[in-house]
């Protein structure tokens, strides 16, 4: 997650992190046809905080329980972390239904981007008033120290993404403390990504991210300084239960909640918990039968909306039987995508329709299809790519220099969409004459153990996107993406990739050059996007302010319960 942009979160399970479904579990067959995939952009109970109760509770299923809670660390980036800290780290930013910007007063007053003599610099005006849990002031050199843990520079920082900051050269302090001044060696048309919830990349304190040990181990197993609405409250390793509470000293609106217990569980585990009334939300998903068991919780409902993450399968380019370029796209071929998508989103009010970029999701400004013959079914060409590359068919299966040609599909425990498509793979494969192996690990293995360190040839899981669809995606694209499991990429994406992310005088010409490099992200073969994930939450009726947030950021101290 993380040497080149802004960083994709990955999501292992079902429900939050991949639509993928049960091929049986459904609603009414004609539920399908009940919402159309753009119909919302936000639903999450919109309510004036002035009039929701003071107080109360507020418990939330994640799916993965830490040990590193720098989210910003190489190993810190997935969905259970990611959601904690961003109730706990200031974010410079909010993002609307419409993926625009717009400064969190909390801790940026404003800033603005010019030219000084050929350069772009950023100037970040702080709120004086921000401070972190342990009464240090927010300042400037805060900025200045995230900046250059990230840039890149020293690789004894074992960072999720430089995006941007690879770009920045130096960060000086202005008229005061509280001012930032950046100067970019070239332009970057996306800075307002920096230091944003949006892009996993909320603002750590100076004094833990200035060295490279301290960066990658402060926040292991721990968490000592926050700076947000909330604090930490405790960490329950048994329970795997991580509770946050209002913070006092906070200076901003006063959090309506008083505590949020995040509550670490499998995916196959939450409509249960949802149920019992253990937790009052968590994410859907693509999870059919999750939906279905959600629907019927009295005190609970449903909120739907049109996210910014996709389902994908990630193909290991380093793995031995899959070097081979024609290989992989032949697999491309050889997955019927349609048919998957159906079937993972069966059963949910949601259209299904399969994505064919890698880099922006069908409701975005931009969003057209480059796959060509790589994204269309057609088992026939793919069996003729393998003959090409030396795969012959010996029996039912095909073999070279006398290995079969059989490929290990790792997914995480308690988790029905990968398990469904483990077993539609398996099928589809078949028809090709290749062995697919389903190997099911425990879902807090799943990319520490196996994704992270190369240990598998295909694997299921959700990119969650973010608004910046060049900059957004170039740690999974970029051939030194900390989240390139794929491990495949070349310098001529690479290039388009930067120059998309770069180019803020012509925007139209930023979106020739994304699409330009999502064309060749078919071409190398390493991720086959399969469609976009409706964001579906199951959520107590009474809380407000929360569910299904498409594009935006949820803002943790509006969050509460209704009177």
């Amino acid at each position: 997650m993380k040497v080149s942009r802004y960083p994709l979160a990955l999501v292992a399970t079902l429900a939050v992190s991949s639509p993928a479904l049960t091929a049986c579990g459904g609603s009414d067959d004609d539920a399908a046809e009940k919402a159309p995939q753009k119909s919302t952009a936000l639903n999450i109970k919109a309510t004036d905080p002035a009039k929701l109760t003071q107080g109360g509770t507020m418990n939330w299923a994640i799916q993965t329980f830490a040990t590193q809670w720098n989210i910003v660390e190489i190993d810190g980036l997935q969905t259970g972390p990611t959601e904690v800290m961003k109730a706990l780290m200031p974010s410079f930013w909010h993002t609307d239904a419409h993926a625009q910007q717009s400064p969190n007063k909390a801790y940026l007053l404003g800033a603005d981007s010019r030219t000084v003599k050929g350069k772009q610099v950023v100037t970040w005006h702080l709120n004086p008033k921000a401070k972190w849990s342990d009464g240090t002031p927010i300042t400037w050199k805060d900025v200045a120290a995230n900046t250059r843990a990230l840039d890149g520079h020293d690789k004894a920082f074992k960072v999720t993404s430089t995006v941007g900051f690879d770009q920045v050269a130096d960060v000086r302090k202005g008229k005061d403390d509280h001012e930032a001044v950046m100067t970019f060696d070239k332009p970057f048309a996306d800075w307002k990504g920096m230091f944003n919830a949006a892009t996993n990349q909320p603002l750590y304190p100076a004094k833990y991210v200035s060295d490279a040990k301290t960066f990658n181990t402060a926040y292991v197993n721990k968490i000592p300084v926050t700076g947000n609405a909330f604090k930490l409250g405790s960490i329950d390793k048994s329970a795997k239960t991580i509770t946050v509470v209002a913070d006092p000293k906070w200076w901003g609106d006063k959090p309506k909640l008083d505590k949020i217990v995040f509550h670490a569980m499998d995916q196959a585990s939450m409509p249960g918990a949802f149920a019992n009334g253990e937790v009052d939300y968590f994410d859907v998903g693509g999870n059919a039968s999750a939906y279905k068991q959600a629907s019927k919780v009295s005190a609970g409902e449903i909120r739907e909306a049109g996210g910014p993450n996709y389902r994908q399968f990630t193909f290991n380019g380093k793995s031995a039987k899959l070097k081979d370029p024609k290989v992989r796209q032949a697999l491309f071929m050889a997955t019927d995508r349609e048919t998957i998508a159906e079937s993972d989103l069966k059963g949910l009010g949601w259209k299904p329709a399969t994505m064919d970029n890698h880099l922006f999701v069908g409701n975005q400004k931009g969003y057209q299809d480059n796959g060509g013959k790589l994204g269309k079914y057609d088992p026939k060409a793919a069996g003729k790519l393998l003959d090409e590359a030396g795969w012959k068919l010996s029996g039912k299966i095909r073999k070279k220099g006398g290995q079969e040609l059989s490929l290990r599909f790792i997914i995480p425990s308690g988790t029905p969409a990968s398990t469904n498509e483990g077993s539609m793979l398996t099928q589809m494969y078949q028809q090709i004459g290749v062995k697919l192996q389903v190997q099911t690990v425990p879902t807090n293995d799943f990319f520490d153990k196996y994704i992270s360190p190369g240990d598998f040839d295909v694997t299921p899981y959700t990119l969650l996107g973010t608004p910046f669809p060049a900059s957004g995606s170039t740690n999974v694209y970029n051939s030194k993406g900390g989240n390139n499991y794929s491990r495949v990429g070349n310098k001529k994406l690479d290039g388009l990739l930067n120059a998309a992310s770069t180019n803020a005088a012509d925007p139209a010409g930023a979106l020739e050059q994304a699409n330009q490099a999502d064309a060749e992200a078919w071409q190398i073969a390493g991720v086959l996007p399969l469609y976009q994930r409706p964001d579906i939450a199951a959520i107590k009726k009474n809380l407000a302010n929360m569910g299904a947030l498409g594009m935006t950021d949820p803002v943790y101290e509006h969050i509460g319960f209704t009177k």
